[in-house]
């Protein structure tokens, strides 16, 4: 009888092992997959920059380089501006009215009463900061259902205001210290720096205070956030105020680089920051979002202008290009939830 028992039981002990085993697995194997989507971005970055660096020899070329970040500056800092409305499952459709509108009002106070360069710098910074004040507190305290609705309306009054004050023509000057900006040093453009400063600056706000924590609660669940004694409606009109002042800061860019403000300026660039932070893996359903990936997101807009353009391809090319990879990005994060849920899952099997 003993030794009819013993074989059962190593059976048992057998199949329990290889059960485990494949559990382990598993495991592994969704690890391995959730960290590949996870890098996605950056994949689709370096998979683009090599393809254009292997078909023309220029791409990689300090000067083209220089180019690169100096064209994707304002898309660049629009997305860090847009990465925090996003976060909190909002949006800002009234960035590139704001740049235009700011670029305008600094050509304007140049022109008409100073010039003073730090004077015209806080003129565009303060237009871009009161644009995003009225978004954030006719969304929050006017009780608007969505924050489309607001920006989409500012969108609008901004941009005409824009062409009204600039009577619908480019305004030539800017002070020397806003000229100076749109240099550079070496081949790397100021802007540049200006980009990395800001970024970082959005990387302390969101990461390393209190207000970074809140901000992400707010974007996981705003009523578990009210719950928990968050101030909610602060947070939101937070965001919105710096996403203008990111605005105004992209006013100062385009200024810099062209000498000139204009009600023209910013034309679609709302969307190149919202395109720019959902291919750097943020989600519209608020709670993630990294200020790394809303650069890759902007750069990976660049690199395919710039690559389209070395080849001499058609620029209405460059609007498909660029939406086939927001599609690619939207996939991704699809795919990285379900496997954050099996991995989950997996994980819990493996504790057991």
């Amino acid at each position: 009888m003993a030794a009819r028992n013993v074989l059962p039981e190593s059976r048992s002990s057998a199949l329990v092992e290889r059960k485990r085993a494949g559990i382990v697995d598993r495991y592994l194997l969704l690890q391995a997959g959730l960290l590949v989507v996870r890098a996605g971005p950056a994949l689709i970055l370096l998979i683009l920059v090599a393809a254009v660096a292997l078909t023309t020899d220029v791409f990689l070329t300090s000067r083209n380089v220089g180019n690169v970040f100096s064209q994707t500056a304002v898309i660049s800092v629009l997305a860090l501006g847009q990465l925090l409305v996003i976060i909190t499952r909002g949006i800002d459709l009234s960035v590139g009215a704001t740049v235009a509108l700011s670029s305008v009002v600094g050509a304007l106070v140049y022109r008409d009463l100073t010039d003073s360069g730090a004077l015209v710098i806080l003129a565009i910074l303060g237009t871009g900061l009161a644009v995003g004040a009225v978004n954030g507190l006719v969304y929050v305290y006017g009780r608007i259902p969505h924050p489309f609705i607001v920006t989409l309306a500012t969108l609008s009054i901004a941009k005409g205001v824009a062409l009204w004050a600039a009577d619908g023509t480019l305004i030539p000057g800017v002070p020397p210290a806003v000229d100076k900006l749109g240099g550079s040093y070496e081949w790397l453009p100021y802007s540049f720096f200006l980009v990395l400063g800001l970024a970082l600056t959005v990387l302390v706000l969101s990461r390393s205070l209190v207000w970074g924590r809140w901000l992400y609660a707010v974007g996981g669940s705003p009523e578990a956030a009210r719950r928990t004694g968050i101030p909610v409606n602060r947070v939101l009109v937070t965001v919105y105020v710096l996403c203008g002042l990111a605005a105004g800061f992209g006013g100062v860019i385009v200024a810099s680089q062209t000498a000139s403000g204009s009600p023209t300026f910013g034309e679609l660039a709302e969307l190149d920051s919202i395109a720019a932070v959902i291919i750097g893996g943020a989600a519209f359903a608020g709670g993630r979002g990294h200020v790394g990936n809303a650069l890759v997101g902007a750069l990976t807009i660049g690199v395919i202008r710039n690559a389209l353009n070395l080849h001499n391809v058609d620029a209405f090319y460059q609007l498909i290009v660029i939406g086939v990879v927001i599609l690619i990005a939207v996939e991704l994060d699809v795919i990285r939830g379900w496997l954050e849920d099996r991995f989950r899952m997996a994980q819990a099997a493996r504790n057991a």
